[in-house]
C-alpha cells in the first residue's frame, strides 16, 4: 500500500485519539484535516467513523477495573445493574435519531463553515457552563445519576450528530448544565463513549462494506493502532487535567479555531474542501 497514505491514515489516527474526548469534537478535526491531506473520499469518511473504535478501546483500559467489577456484579448488585442500566438509557436516544437523521445530516451538514460555526457556538456553551458550575451540582458520581439524569444526558448527546458539536463536549458540557459535577460528566461520558462508538464503527464498516476490500486492513490497522496510543494518553491526562481545571481553556480555543477556519475560507487563503 502507498507509504503517503498509510502517514495519513496514522496522522488522521493521531487526529482521533487527541479530539475524541476532548470537548472540541473529534469529527469536526476529521473533517478540517481531511479537507488538508486530500483524504475526504467515500471510503475516508468510514475510515473516520471505524477509528473511533481504536479510542474507544483506550477508555476500556483506563476504565477495565470499573467495568470488569460492574460486569461480575451485574447478578447480584442492584447499584451494578442501575449504572449498567443508565449507560443504556444515555446511549439509546442516539441510536434512534442516528437511523432518522444520519443520512441527511451527513449529506448537508459536513462541510468545514458549518464545524466553524459550531465550534464557536460550542465555545460560548462551554464558558457559560463553567460560570454557573459550582451554583447547579447536586449530583457528583456517575453512581448518584438517576435513569432521568441518564436520559437527559443522553438526548444531549444527539447535538453531536451536527459535526463540531463534539460528542465528548455534548455529554459533559450537558451534564454539567444539568447538575453534574465536572467529573461525574466527565466519567459518564466516557462511559456513555463505549457502546456509542462502537457501534457507530460496526454500523458503518456494514453498511459502507461494498466500499472496502483486503487491501485496505493495513489502512485501518494504521488508524486504530494511533488512535488508540494517541486516545490512552489524552484520556490519562485529561482525568488528572480535570481534577484542578476548568475546560474554558477548551472554550478559547474553540472559538479561535473556528474563527481561524471562517477567516482562511472566506479570505481563500485555505481552499477546504466541501
Amino acid at each position: 500500500m502507498d507509504t503517503l497514505l498509510l502517514l495519513k491514515a496514522a496522522i488522521m489516527g493521531v487526529v482521533e485519539g487527541l479530539t475524541e474526548f476532548l470537548p472540541i469534537s473529534s469529527t469536526g478535526h476529521l473533517i478540517l484535516a481531511g479537507s488538508l491531506l486530500g483524504f475526504d473520499d467515500a471510503k475516508a469518511k468510514v475510515f473516520d467513523i471505524a477509528i473511533q473504535t481504536g479510542a474507544i478501546f483506550a477508555v476500556i483500559l483506563v476504565y477495565w477495573q470499573r467495568i470488569r467489577a460492574t460486569l461480575v456484579a451485574l447478578p447480584t448488585e442492584r447499584q451494578a445493574r442501575r449504572f449498567a442500566l443508565n449507560v443504556l438509557i444515555g446511549f439509546l436516544p442516539a441510536v434512534l435519531l442516528g437511523l432518522l437523521l444520519g443520512k441527511a445530516i451527513k449529506a448537508h451538514l459536513f462541510t468545514p463553515v458549518v464545524v466553524a460555526s459550531t465550534f464557536i457556538l460550542g465555545g460560548f456553551v462551554i464558558l457559560w457552563a463553567e460560570r454557573r458550575q459550582q451554583a447547579a451540582v447536586r449530583i457528583h458520581a456517575v453512581d448518584d445519576m438517576t435513569p432521568l439524569d441518564a436520559l437527559k444526558v443522553g438526548l444531549v448527546q444527539c447535538l453531536a450528530m451536527v459535526p463540531g458539536t463534539s460528542r465528548s463536549g455534548a455529554t459533559i458540557i450537558g451534564g454539567m448544565l444539568l447538575g453534574l459535577s465536572r467529573k461525574a460528566a466527565t466519567d459518564y461520558s466516557f462511559f456513555l463513549a463505549i457502546p456509542t462508538l462502537i457501534g457507530a464503527g460496526v454500523y458503518s464498516l456494514y453498511k459502507e462494506r461494498a466500499l472496502l476490500s483486503a487491501a485496505d486492513i493495513p489502512l485501518f490497522a494504521v488508524g486504530l493502532v494511533f488512535s488508540f496510543i494517541s486516545a490512552w494518553l489524552c484520556v490519562r491526562w485529561l482525568l488528572r487535567y480535570i481534577s484542578s481545571h476548568s475546560f474554558v481553556p477548551f472554550a478559547w480555543y474553540r472559538i479561535a479555531f473556528g474563527l481561524v477556519v471562517l477567516a482562511t475560507a472566506w479570505s481563500g487563503l485555505v481552499t477546504w474542501a466541501e
